[in-house]
């Protein structure tokens, strides 16, 4: 991770506060002054401030249920930010695994554990998400053939990978797709001429929302989080 957040993760520094420590000189890794606060570094090191020694606090796995009407963002901006529904230490130095537009709700992953939650937004790792969606049309028979081989969203020179889709209604699906282009779902549809009216995240990788209720949080089990190692 940044030299500067495992400062923050194993002090009560804020990261403008680490950062002028760094820029005075006073942190060493390995025993070499270190002031640029990018530098990449694990908890295997030796970092000291001062000559003493700092251990990292253990990271955090939060499952999240999103409701309407909030943003996965540490800053709030038109809507607030899902993190003030945490009530956890410095909750805003977590970070979300796979953000969700204001308007879409459902399963959200939040962490301060960086190299976990690139397992999960990594374009290589193809990690399934599964979406409940609900259209303004009936869905036209042959969306599913066309999502499985890929369809051309608008400004891109690719086409989108293989998407399942499962018909619930004819106006309501479950989509899994392993990407996180920008607005992809609602560009998916779009595509194929419907329209998304409602989304809901039920699911990333083998973790589920099931009945975690809305605006609720937990933390997740070893075993979830073991699962995107």
């Amino acid at each position: 991770m940044r030299l500067d957040k495992f400062v923050c993760k194993s002090t009560e520094l804020t990261r403008t506060e680490a950062k002028k420590l760094l820029k005075m000189g006073k942190v060493t890794v390995n025993d070499v002054v270190v002031k640029d606060p990018a530098t990449q570094v694990h908890e295997n090191n030796d970092i000291c401030i001062e000559g003493q020694r700092l251990t990292a606090r253990s990271s955090r796995y939060i499952i999240l249920h999103k409701p309407l009407d909030t943003i996965c963002s540490n800053v709030d901006e038109i809507y607030p930010s899902l993190l003030h529904l945490i009530d956890v230490d410095r909750a805003f130095d977590m970070h979300i695994a796979g953000r969700l537009d204001a308007d879409t709700t459902g399963l959200v992953l939040i962490t301060d554990d960086g190299r976990w939650s690139h397992n999960i937004i990594s374009p290589k790792k193809q990690c399934e998400k599964v979406y409940r969606v609900w259209l303004r049309s009936p869905l036209k028979d042959d969306t599913a053939e066309k999502f499985l081989l890929g369809v051309q969203l608008q400004g891109e020179d690719d086409l989108t990978r293989p998407a399942k889709l499962e018909q619930v209604d004819e106006r309501e699906v479950l989509l899994t797709i392993t990407e996180g282009k920008y607005h992809q779902v609602k560009r998916m549809f779009a595509a194929v001429g419907n329209k998304v009216i409602g989304l809901h995240r039920e699911q990333i990788g083998p973790v589920k929302l099931a009945d975690l209720p809305l605006a609720q949080w937990r933390y997740l089990t070893p075993e979830e989080v073991s699962a995107f190692v």
